[in-house]
């Protein structure tokens, strides 16, 4: 008996020893926490055009971030009346997320006036460098002039009739930026070639973009870009004609194959990987930021189904590389 209690002493010794030499316990990691954004748009999320952009880049930060269960994604899509943009903002701003963006100009008054009564919540819009001085609200803008620039280099080096066209939306922002960086690009490679610009005074008249389209064509344009999502009406009469297209904001290669050449397309994550470390950080605002191509924020995407000459290729790499290094200056 005593040889069985001495036994069991030794057992139990050795199990407490073993179980103090063992791996410790793994510790629970912390759940990371929700970051919350929601974005009101004056058009839709699949415009191939300026909605679309952040659209896409809010999901390819999504992506970074782990997807869903920590990057929440809310919107508001086709918000044509600035007093309903209003009034989504200022409910999102309410349900606390941590960004809420108000994705067009046309949206700067509203967040200048909600931004205040929500100290604590981080508001961003766009194009725009204003952030009104208010700690609490960032803004951004795309050179877009630099992509227009290099869609204008290729543009003058494909076209045969030496007649151009653009269809503009309002002479305003990143869409006024886009066309006078095209015309310089066009004016650079070959300043004998005729650049007619209409601007029909609307981002969202599908029907006016499409006759702007006809009446460049008929003026012998071999060529078109245009900017907003309207031009969707002018890539379908490009494409009816023949003539070649040239895409901002979005890859707009989809609508045509077959005559989309080239798209200078947004890539809004680029700054929005800096708004959010900021927040994270503490920092709601007070900063502006800008996609250009050096930064990566703004990329020529090429169609593969589309062949152009190989000097072609090389006159708008060429452009890319001196924009990014500052020898050309796509804009005085």
């Amino acid at each position: 008996m005593k040889k069985f209690t001495w036994l069991m002493t030794v057992v139990v010794a050795l199990s407490l020893i073993l179980s103090a030499c063992g791996p410790a316990a793994t510790p629970t990691p912390a759940p990371v926490e929700k970051f919350r954004v929601a974005v009101v748009m004056p058009s839709a999320i699949n415009d191939l055009a300026f909605s679309q952009s952040m659209y896409d880049a809010l999901i390819r930060v999504q992506n970074e971030m782990g997807g869903p269960e920590n990057f929440e994604i809310v919107y508001s899509e086709n918000m044509f009346v600035v007093d309903d943009a209003a009034a989504a903002l200022r409910d999102y701003a309410s349900q606390g997320f941590d960004l809420v963006i108000g994705h067009g100009s046309q949206y700067g008054s509203s967040l200048q006036e909600i931004a205040p009564d929500f100290p604590d919540t981080s508001f961003a819009w766009g194009t725009t460098v204003d952030t009104f001085g208010l700690p609490n609200v960032f803004a951004y803008e795309a050179a877009s002039d630099q992509g227009g620039y290099v869609n204008g280099v290729l543009a003058a080096s494909l076209t045969t009739s030496n007649v151009i066209g653009v269809v503009g939306p309002i002479e305003t922002g990143d869409a006024k930026l886009y066309v006078d960086g095209f015309k310089a690009g066009v004016a650079a490679t070959n300043p004998a070639i005729q650049v007619n610009v209409n601007y029909i005074g609307s981002f969202s008249d599908v029907a006016l973009a499409s006759e702007a389209a006809n009446t460049h064509i008929s003026a012998g344009a071999d060529v078109l870009t245009g900017t907003a999502q309207m031009v969707v009406g002018a890539i379908g009469k490009a494409e009816e004609a023949g003539a070649l297209w040239f895409g901002t904001q979005s890859n707009q290669t989809s609508l045509a194959p077959s005559i989309v050449v080239a798209s200078q397309v947004y890539h809004w994550e680029v700054v929005l990987d800096e708004m959010i470390s900021m927040i994270k950080s503490g920092t709601l605002g007070g900063k502006s930021f800008v996609i250009n191509l050096a930064n990566g924020g703004e990329v020529i995407e090429y169609n593969p189904a589309y062949t152009f000459p190989a000097e072609a290729g090389a006159l708008a790499e060429a452009a890319i590389e001196g924009i990014k290094n500052g020898s050309i200056k796509p804009l005085p």
